[in-house]
């Protein structure tokens, strides 16, 4: 799921480029609004923060197991 702390300062930005009548349209429009940018963002190919981390973190374990495996084999080939 997208980080909502993201999408609120996508919303912030948005709302900061608007001329103020467009500001004055209320809750109902930002919450439209809202809508149909978490929409347009769950159509992209994107992942999460807490998803992206996990993913390094299985990477920084599997080449800290290549470098051991890689020590090992030429331990074994100097034998």
């Amino acid at each position: 799921m997208l980080n909502p702390k993201k999408i609120e300062q996508i919303m912030q930005q948005i709302q900061d480029a608007l001329p103020q009548g467009v500001k004055e349209l209320g809750q109902d429009a930002e919450m439209k609004l809202k809508q149909v940018l978490q929409a347009q963002l769950s159509k992209l190919d994107i992942v999460t923060r807490e998803e992206f981390d996990v993913q390094t973190q299985v990477l920084m374990r599997t080449r800290e197991k290549l470098v051991e495996l890689e020590k090992r084999l030429e331990q074994l080939q100097e034998k």
